[in-house]
């Protein structure tokens, strides 16, 4: 009796062995295949104003609090968006709600008071109605003493068609700010009339995006319940080189800090999501408030030779780093 313990022992013990060292050998960083190339840089809203991050929260006036301009653009404005591409970026992420009639505005705040002269909210005008407003009116960089934009934001507010005619071959990721499936719906109805889907990625609330994506099941499309899904299958089978079917076709958008247990980063994970058309985009601080990899120190963070996608609110300073 013994005797058959021992044997049983012996053959658990190399089991776990054969298996520790398939789980290492098949996700470990040295055997991956060579990833060549820089980043791919996508830029948070175009080239935006930037503010204090401390306390902040999903109340927060963030137009309030600006650091001290360094250059004249507004966030989700075209030329904001012109000058990110200008600069380097590869994507641009923009904000989309819907108007009274029936199009998509290109507005973060869901109140117009925050940064503009207006009052209520997007859903309460026309697209007509909203382009005669000052999207910089509201704009301080210290405690409301001056107003540096004001006056200069009138008619910059553009629509979904006024960005999709004004850059008609770059890539876009679009931000639906709602969690309303009538949005995901409208935008898929909307979006299958375009030939550019493949320059095009969707993200936003959970049900929305549910909608979008079941009409239009092949522009990838994230909310924060597919990135749990299919981040949640991937670590509890990935270590085989399985891809599950909820990480394929999507887009990751993966804080830094957690990026490190995923199996195989970063390359053989990237190598592994490229082979089933997901991006893989990695944020700043815990993934909540658009922080991105905005200095020099930031990328600093990133394993070496990455070629993942990065996140950032100042394309002006992190593109040179690269195209240099």
């Amino acid at each position: 009796m013994n005797r058959i313990k021992k044997i049983l022992s012996r053959k658990i013990v190399w089991f776990l062995i054969i298996l520790f060292a398939f789980i290492y050998f098949n996700n470990c960083a040295f055997l991956a295949k060579h990833r060549t190339g820089k980043p791919l840089l996508l830029a948070h809203r175009g080239l935006a104003q930037t503010f204090n991050m401390e306390g902040i929260t999903n109340e927060t006036n963030t137009a309030q609090r600006i650091n001290k301009p360094e250059y004249p653009y507004l966030e989700n404005t075209i030329p904001s968006m012109e000058a990110a591409f200008q600069y380097g970026a590869d994507i641009v992420e923009l904000d989309i709600q819907l108007t009274k009639d029936g199009q998509f505005a290109v507005f973060h705040d869901w109140t117009l008071e925050y940064r503009t002269n207006g009052k209520g909210v997007i859903k309460d005008y026309t697209m007509s109605e909203l382009k005669q407003f000052d999207v910089g009116y509201n704009y301080t960089a210290d405690d409301g003493k001056t107003f540096p934009f004001r006056g200069k934001g009138v008619g910059l507010m553009p629509s979904l068609d006024d960005v999709l005619n004004y850059f008609p071959e770059e890539s876009l990721l679009i931000h639906i700010k709602s969690d309303d499936p009538q949005d995901g719906e409208q935008l898929a109805q909307y979006l299958s009339k375009l030939k550019r889907l493949n320059q095009l990625t969707v993200y936003g609330g959970d049900k929305p995006i549910a909608v979008f994506h079941k009409r239009l099941p092949g522009v990838r499309a994230m909310s924060a319940a597919t990135l749990k899904k299919g981040l949640l299958s991937y670590m509890a089978i990935g270590w085989t080189g399985y891809i599950p079917s909820s990480c394929k076709n999507t887009e990751f958008h993966i804080p830094l800090k957690y990026a490190p247990i995923l199996w195989g980063w970063p390359n053989r994970f990237l190598n592994r999501m490229e082979s089933v058309n997901t991006r893989i985009i990695v944020v700043g601080g815990e993934g909540e408030f658009s922080e991105g990899f905005d200095t020099v120190e930031d990328i600093r963070n990133l394993p070496s030779g990455y070629t993942g996608g990065i996140w950032t609110n100042r394309i002006d300073r992190i593109a040179p780093l690269y195209n240099n």
